[in-house]
């Protein structure tokens, strides 16, 4: 089959349209009250088109969300950043929970809008509800796992700490809804959230003589 660059290129501009019209929508409305046929009018497409860029409303919310988690719609995966392998190959376990801290707190402030959007339809949506578990339950908690075993990699966890104990420490701390308590509910900012984040993990992970 012909493939013209040229298409490719107005086929991905399009798709971004539409992923940043839905995100703007979602975030503006919520899940329900935003309709594929709004989505389409904001973006400058047909719904027909959107239809079979997506399939359906909650794939679309799917890749909206997926954007919004690495930064762009490039096709790499969270832990395969720059960001996050840089911390990888960091030594010091300090800097390495640094260098976490201020990526999460740049993600969680991207992602948080959208995860309050996806908390209110997980609510009254089966499939939304499955999609937030399992971005949240599911690959949130192991990413964080993993982390956990790039620190570990570097020098001793705080004594009787396993790594899947420290994962689920890790996943806690930068939920999104502790990210809201702090800084909707009690008006931090996002550099003191960010210097918390590291203190805590810090004090949670390390041995005392760290």
């Amino acid at each position: 089959m012909y493939s013209s660059p040229l298409r490719a290129a107005q086929a991905l501009e399009t798709r971004r349209r539409i992923v940043g019209s839905a995100r703007e929508l979602f975030v503006e409305k919520g899940y329900a009250a935003t309709t594929i046929a709004a989505v389409a009018r904001h973006a400058g497409v047909s719904a027909d088109t959107v239809y079979s860029t997506f399939g359906s409303k909650i794939r679309l919310l799917q890749d909206v969300l997926s954007v919004v988690v690495g930064g762009d719609d490039q096709p790499i995966a969270f832990l395969d950043r720059e960001g996050p392998q840089a911390m990888r190959e960091e030594l010091d376990q300090r800097r390495q929970l640094a260098m976490f801290a201020h990526g999460m707190t740049e993600q969680l402030e991207r992602l948080r809008p959208l995860d309050d959007v996806l908390r209110g339809a997980a609510a009254v949506d089966p499939a939304a509800a499955e999609l937030r578990f399992d971005a949240q339950v599911g690959q949130r908690r192991a990413a964080m796992t993993q982390v956990v075993r790039w620190v570990a990699a570097r020098g001793d966890l705080r004594p009787g700490l396993t790594v899947d104990d420290a994962g689920a420490i890790v996943w806690t701390l930068t939920s999104p809804d502790v990210h809201r308590m702090l800084r909707d509910d009690c008006g931090w900012t996002s550099a003191r959230y960010t210097a918390w984040l590291h203190d805590t993990l810090v004090d949670s992970l390390l041995p005392a003589d760290r």
